[in-house]
């Protein structure tokens, strides 16, 4: 990719600027990764056991533990790492919730945790095409994002995403392995686990909905444990929740912090018909979770619907 300045009619183009170590990708993520990832940063190499871990976050949105991992070189393997990492997590949940709850200051149970949820970040400037093509499966709970930092003070993330309809548990039978032990317990959800419980009715609305949704250019759509959330450039727009006869759809108004500061672009959502319900979370960090419920069937106003939502939308644009 080539990356260039415009100055007038001219373009000049931008030089890329290589990171000289894997800790300068570290510590740029670690200081931005909420606005990057909308994770909350716990701690920095922590160790547990024989290993240690570069960046540890935890994901409110889904109460679960993300591993983030920093590789300049191209001799290792990202499967393996990251089922390890995996594994290594899994077998210490007691090490790992004893941080988190130093860190929030407040006492944690083994419950309040999602632990199928769990997942691992690399972060390189580069991947070759056997670590890419090593987590070409469905289904697997790694992200793969390579960073470049340019000399106009621009850095660009970009996600490698799988394309794979096969699961990597068909190619590694053994009951015993790392991979099966871990995915007993770590699972990724589609978006058919979700809808498969509607009814024919609401899911005819639900398909006009998203083809509504996917109009507004740049989402894309994250099944989750609970609910499937709306994204746009990593930031969740909405979760939605599926139901037999109906839709809940909760539209993220932002985070009010214990020291009554707001999250970046909060949104106080204008609905003039009343149509929705507001809602509040705790975090375990303390803040408050604002969000707009809408209860979506067969029957309701679906351009009115997309209104309500494109505020949200055009707040994280």
């Amino acid at each position: 990719m080539k990356l260039f300045k415009l100055n007038k009619t001219n373009l000049n183009e931008v030089e890329q600027i290589p990171f000289k170590l894997e800790k300068d990708i570290q510590s740029l993520v670690e200081v931005n990764v909420e606005s990057v990832f909308n994770l909350k940063f716990i701690q920095s190499e922590l160790s547990v056991d024989k290993y240690r871990i570069d960046t540890l976050c935890f994901d409110e949105e889904n109460n679960s533990f993300v591993i983030i991992e920093y590789k300049k070189g191209k001799s290792y393997s990202v499967i393996d790492q990251g089922y390890t990492y995996l594994q290594l997590l899994l077998n210490n949940k007691s090490d790992f919730l004893l941080v988190l709850s130093q860190h929030f200051n407040k006492v944690l149970r083994m419950e309040d945790i999602d632990w199928s949820q769990s997942r691992i970040i690399f972060v390189s400037p580069s991947f070759n095409s056997y670590q890419k093509d090593s987590v070409n499966f469905k289904g697997l709970p790694f992200e793969l994002w390579e960073i470049k930092r340019y000399s106009n003070d621009t850095v660009v993330l970009n996600e490698h995403r799988s394309n794979s309809k096969e699961s990597i548990e068909t190619l590694n039978p053994t009951t015993n392995s790392t991979i099966s032990q871990v995915s007993k317990e770590v699972k990724v959800y589609t978006e058919d686990e979700h809808t498969s419980k509607m009814n024919k009715t609401i899911l005819e609305s639900w398909i006009e909905l998203k083809e509504e949704l996917l109009e507004l250019g740049g989402v894309e759509f994250v099944p989750k444990r609970h609910y499937m959330g709306l994204n746009f450039e990593g930031t969740n727009v909405c979760y939605i929740n599926f139901r037999k006869s109906h839709i809940l759809i909760d539209i993220l108004g932002g985070t009010i912090y214990p020291d009554k500061s707001k999250s970046r672009n909060f949104l106080t959502l204008e609905d003039h018909k009343n149509f929705t319900s507001k809602r509040s979370r705790i975090l375990n960090s303390g803040g408050n979770q604002i969000s707009y419920r809408i209860k979506f069937d067969s029957n309701s106003d679906i351009d009115y619907v997309m209104l309500l939502i494109k505020q949200s939308y055009k707040s994280k644009n």
